[in-house]
């Protein structure tokens, strides 16, 4: 559950998780769970314990580099980059070995060091031409730090080289091009709410425009004669005669019934 949630939910990853350690609290795959999950929601210090625990059950030190991350989070660089020179990361297989240099390049990177940190990315594996699962992220993180130095043309040409590495869309390699580019993205839709809203505005302004056209003392004629008419109306409404078929003729005829008797 831990793992299915922690890239679309993951506080409330980090919340099973903390469910599933008073559970089984010995288990190193729980132990791990719950580090990736607080690592997920920036709980570093949690992190790392967790961890560090799941390291001392299993003894692998698969782990190192993430750990190394959280220092990194918890505002160590140091300890992180120190971690970067351990034996442990000669024991990393390439994948892990890579992810170590991405962790101590940002190090230093927290700790102002630029050209350091792009030394540091500086490897076979960035240089390589074969794409590997780690290639996208390493070459993102080499442009991203030669832009951050200034070297505008080198980040773009390292930019262009991670997006053809990058077939799942992972980085945001495309964008940053753009940016560089100069190139701006309109959202097609707010476009066209724009261009309503302005004809709809123009519509107001050509409707107040041809009332300001008009001769007030013709305006006012006219408001005279509609209140006029209006009245009339009113009173034709009110006092409006019967009708023949309305009128009762039992009344008439009874009162020339008694007319003549009386004359009689």
């Amino acid at each position: 559950m831990v793992a299915r949630l922690i890239d679309e939910d993951p506080e409330q990853a980090y919340a099973y998780s903390r469910i599933a350690l008073r559970l089984a609290s010995r288990v190193a795959a729980v132990r791990e769970a719950a580090g990736f999950a607080a690592y997920a929601t920036q709980k570093y210090s949690e992190a790392l314990a967790e961890f560090r625990a799941a390291k001392r059950m299993t003894g692998s030190v698969e782990l190192w580099p993430v750990m190394a991350d959280c220092e990194r989070g918890l505002g160590r660089p140091e300890r992180a980059l120190a971690m970067a020179g351990e034996p442990e990361v000669q024991k990393l297989d390439k994948a892990g070995q890579v992810e170590m240099r991405l962790v101590a390049a940002g190090a230093r990177r927290d700790m102002g060091e630029l050209d350091a940190a792009i030394v540091t990315l500086q490897s076979p594996e960035l240089a390589s031409s074969s794409v590997q699962p780690w290639t996208a992220r390493l070459r993102y993180a080499y442009a991203d730090a030669l832009l951050a130095a200034g070297r505008e043309d080198e980040a773009r040409e390292w930019f262009a080289k991670t997006l053809e590495a990058d077939k799942d869309g992972a980085t945001d390699a495309s964008d940053r091009l753009a940016e560089i580019d100069g190139v701006e993205f309109v959202d097609a839709a707010a476009a066209d709410a724009e261009d309503l809203d302005d004809a709809d505005l123009d519509d107001d302004t050509d409707e107040a425009d041809e009332d300001d056209d008009q001769d007030p003392a013709e305006v006012a004629a006219a408001e005279r004669a509609a209140d006029q008419a209006e009245y009339y109306d009113e009173d034709d409404e009110e006092y409006e005669p019967a009708d023949d078929a309305d009128v009762d003729l039992t009344d008439e005829l009874v009162v020339v019934e008694d007319d003549e008797r009386g004359k009689a």
